[in-house]
């Protein structure tokens, strides 16, 4: 099931009531939190890459990618939230397409 970037931001805050009930989490912590995530799936990105190229080391799959893609997600959804934005995707990708002359929108 697919969800939009609302409902996941929504889900998150719900889940942080549980999870940080005092509120301590701080921008600082979710932007470090972010770029832990990122960090992550970019080290899949280069066993895969490894892999490709035929050298020796530790592996990853598609699979691991995707992990780390949805933390990445989750991740971004916390920070707007610690930041009080409501993400709009739409928007901006419909923007970037205005912008470069593309055709196709959301």
């Amino acid at each position: 099931m697919s969800h939009t970037i609302q409902q996941i931001q929504q889900a998150l805050a719900e889940r942080d009531l549980e999870w940080d009930p005092e509120g301590k989490l701080t921008l600082e912590f979710r932007a470090t939190e972010l770029a832990g995530e990122c960090g992550e799936a970019c080290n899949v990105v280069k066993k895969l890459c490894r892999e490709r190229l035929g050298l020796r080391g530790s592996r990853a799959s598609l699979s691991d990618l995707k992990d780390e893609l949805e933390d990445v997600i989750i991740c971004v959804g916390l920070l707007a939230n610690s930041a009080g934005i409501e993400l709009n995707v739409a928007d901006k990708f419909n923007a970037s397409s205005r912008k470069l002359g593309l055709s196709t929108f959301l």
